[in-house]
């Protein structure tokens, strides 16, 4: 933990000349961007294990043919296709995974007066009026909802409200356009799991998806801000990422 904050102080003396008094607010957005730049390659391979699975959905609709009386069979040989077309549905959860120690390492660093037996003094930076340290229930008792310290939070809800609908319209629109190849492709045969079922929890997992955008701004309204800083950074940053890296795929799913 010392190390961890020996690095973002020397951040934050790095980009002190620019941002003053909020450079290590700034210190932590840069080190998110390093962090979701790390994890990038993971971002890339989940994009194109999501191509891979629904290059696979004719494959999957013979298999429905074939063992549409027999659910258990059918799943396992989905399995199968799966491990021969080195395929996981769950791919897509590595880039989420990976960024949990960097938040737990910024909030863990913003909650404790002392690091290292000594006084933390990562806790007297702010962004702008709002120390890093606190959290909203703070910022609602110092000053209000519109106070100085109350005002930055809204600020980040604004950005949390518009990054999780944007989430949400374009998961909506790629989860109908993939029903819709698949339905396309081949109704499952009475009794047969689909895609998601051979994971048990995952077809409801995908149906709660779109929605799950919106618990960052209970996220960013209980942490200390600092944490909150990086879970607004890291949101809006794969919102963008997904964007791009998954635009081919709306494409259908627009035109539906």
């Amino acid at each position: 933990m010392a190390l961890f904050a020996d690095l973002v102080g020397r951040l934050a003396d790095l980009l002190q000349p620019f941002f003053h008094a909020s450079s290590a607010a700034a210190a932590i957005v840069l080190f998110t961007a390093l962090v979701r730049l790390l994890v990038h390659p993971l971002s890339r391979a989940a994009a194109r294990g999501q191509r891979a699975r629904a290059a696979l959905q004719p494959q999957i609709a013979e298999l429905r043919k074939k063992h549409g009386k027999n659910p258990e069979r059918f799943q396992k040989a989905l399995v199968e296709l799966h491990a021969k077309e080195k395929v996981s549905p769950l791919s897509g959860c590595l880039p989420s995974l990976c960024q949990l120690p960097a938040f737990f390492l910024l909030y863990h660093l913003f909650s404790n007066t002392t690091i290292g037996g000594e006084a933390n003094e990562l806790l007297t930076h702010t962004l702008f009026a709002a120390p890093l340290g606190e959290r909203w229930a703070d910022a609602l008792r110092d000053g209000g909802v519109l106070g100085a310290a109350g005002f930055v939070y809204v600020g980040l809800f604004v950005i949390v409200t518009g990054v999780a609908a944007f989430n949400f319209r374009r998961s909506k629109r790629m989860m109908a356009g993939a029903a819709a190849s698949a339905s396309v492709a081949s109704a499952p045969a009475a009794g047969v799991p689909g895609e998601h079922q051979q994971v048990p929890g995952l077809a409801s997992v995908m149906k709660v998806m779109p929605f799950m955008s919106f618990l960052t701004l209970v996220t960013v309204a209980v942490v200390p801000l600092a944490a909150a800083l990086y879970v607004v950074t890291s949101t809006t940053w794969s919102a963008v990422e997904r964007a791009v890296l998954y635009r081919d795929m709306q494409a259908p799913a627009t035109a539906l």
